[in-house]
């Protein structure tokens, strides 16, 4: 890329499946499109993708060539660049400054930059991460159904977490490191279900072979368990974007602020005209092909968008 840019219809911002489907879409309906992606997919540490029917199992990596493969059929660019700065530049187009030293300018925005997981402070959780620790029974529950699995409570949200997996397995076990005291009937739905509880502070975690073994409580308790579930605070990755002055929300869980999303109606329009959102950026529990299916939509709604103002001008000549 050189310093001086052509005026894209679109620069879509991240390449998750979200971006890519947007790419794709907009590349079909004959519009200049140009990802600009930094290679920080959510997923790219995890072994493989899970509900997405026809990917079933694929690798995030695998997943990620293919469609890159299939957006270029269609005349889409693509650079790997981080956005440092974005500005309305005037009331055509936009601006965008990489990382590379490029300029870029666009009609339109599609942000697909997804989110920030935020762990808890637990000693070998960031490491394990996507491996033995995690989060969605959706994403991993099949792969671990039956094993002795830890939930650790930072929130309220934690004894839901527990309920949830006992889909998966009976071995069930909620730690309640930092979550709030447990009341009889939590106790009781807890019991029910046959989840045990487990008192007390963790403060490590134990691998064995490059696999993780147990929690270790600050007390010198170990609990054996093959994965531990926890729940992260799901940050909306806007780096770069503040010019923009795009609302960004926070999102609550059972009361509580869990994390922040870019608000975005069912078409992904944002509250800045000509700026479009899809995938987590936009809903912080949307799954792979959730996030494809909102880019999709997001680049219809842009490509509508474009078409209105296209006709506009078309009149006024």
């Amino acid at each position: 890329m050189t310093n001086e840019q052509p005026l894209y219809d679109a620069v879509v911002i991240g390449a998750g499946a979200a971006g890519l489907n947007a790419a794709l879409t907009l590349g079909r309906a004959r519009r200049s499109v140009l990802v600009v992606d930094a290679g920080q997919q959510r997923n790219a540490p995890a072994r493989s993708i899970h509900n997405y029917l026809g990917h079933e199992g694929i690798a995030p990596a695998d997943f990620l060539d293919l469609a890159r493969r299939e957006i270029h059929r269609f005349g889409v660019e693509c650079v790997t660049a981080s956005v440092v700065a974005a500005a309305r530049e005037t009331d055509a187009h936009f601006g965008l400054e990489l990382d590379n030293g490029a300029t870029v300018r666009a009609r339109r925005l599609l942000l697909a930059t997804g989110l920030v997981d935020e762990l808890p402070d637990v000693p070998g959780v960031a490491e394990r991460w996507t491996r033995e620790v995690l989060h969605c029974p959706y994403c991993h529950g099949w792969e671990v159904r039956d094993q002795p699995i830890g939930v650790l409570a930072t929130t309220a949200a934690g004894v839901e977490q527990a309920l949830l997996w006992t889909q998966w397995s009976d071995k069930i076990t909620l730690l309640m490191h930092t979550g709030p005291l447990l009341d009889d009937t939590a106790r009781a739905r807890l019991n029910a279900r046959s989840v045990d509880v487990v008192e007390g502070k963790v403060a490590a975690l134990d691998v064995v072979d490059d696999r993780l073994a147990a929690a270790l409580l600050t007390g010198g308790r170990r609990v054996d368990l093959t994965h531990l579930v926890v729940a992260p605070r799901f940050t909306a990755r806007v780096t770069g974007l503040a010019g923009l002055g795009l609302e960004i929300t926070d999102w609550e869980m059972f009361g509580q602020v869990a994390g922040s999303y870019v608000a975005a109606n069912a078409q992904g329009a944002t509250n800045v005209a000509g700026v479009f959102a899809a995938g987590n950026v936009t809903s912080v529990t949307e799954t792979v092909i959730g996030s494809a299916a909102a880019g999709l939509k997001a680049a219809a709604g842009l490509n509508l968008d474009l078409i209105a103002e296209d006709t506009r001008r078309a009149i006024a000549t």
